[in-house]
């Protein structure tokens, strides 16, 4: 397996890290669908959003597969007043990421991150590698720390 950009972040930190390659089909990239090929509880899969803050710009936020993202409260804990997803076309610009293969890690500028605070129960969650079909699995703990992550409640069930 190539090393993605987040690979070679984790690693020049010496972040222990399992990666897992898995099939992708590109017209059903959803967190349910990754879960269940890879055999990951969907809980502790954690989908990446992009989102642009009124005040802020740009900002990341990781959340629970099966969860969806409150505006709102995403819009309260980043100190903005609204906050809307990114389009889909402008992601790989932004981010330097495809849709289905955007990771937290390695984009092309560091933006402030937010994760759902139930990675806190897992001692490990699963993460994209940074490029469709490669998986990162980490100590949510150590991706905290190599991100400066604000850790809050920002999702709601679907």
């Amino acid at each position: 397996m190539k090393k993605t950009n987040a690979m070679r972040i984790l690693d020049k930190n010496k972040i222990t890290y399992i990666t897992n390659e898995y099939e992708y089909d590109e017209s059903d990239l959803s967190a349910v669908t990754m879960a269940k090929k890879t055999n990951v509880d969907i809980n502790k899969l954690f989908k990446t959003l992009v989102l642009f803050g009124d005040k802020t710009g740009y900002l990341v936020a990781c959340i629970p597969g099966e969860m969806e993202l409150d505006l709102k409260k995403m819009a309260k804990v980043s100190q903005n007043k609204k906050v809307e997803m990114v389009h889909m076309k402008d992601l790989l610009k932004i981010t330097g990421y495809m849709r289905g293969g955007c990771s937290p890690l390695g984009m092309k500028k560091k933006f402030p991150t937010y994760i759902g605070n139930s990675c806190l129960n897992f001692e490990t969650i699963v993460i994209s590698g940074g490029k469709r079909g490669i998986q990162i699995e980490i100590d949510p703990n150590k991706l905290i720390q190599v991100l400066n992550i604000h850790v809050d409640n920002i999702s709601i069930y679907l």
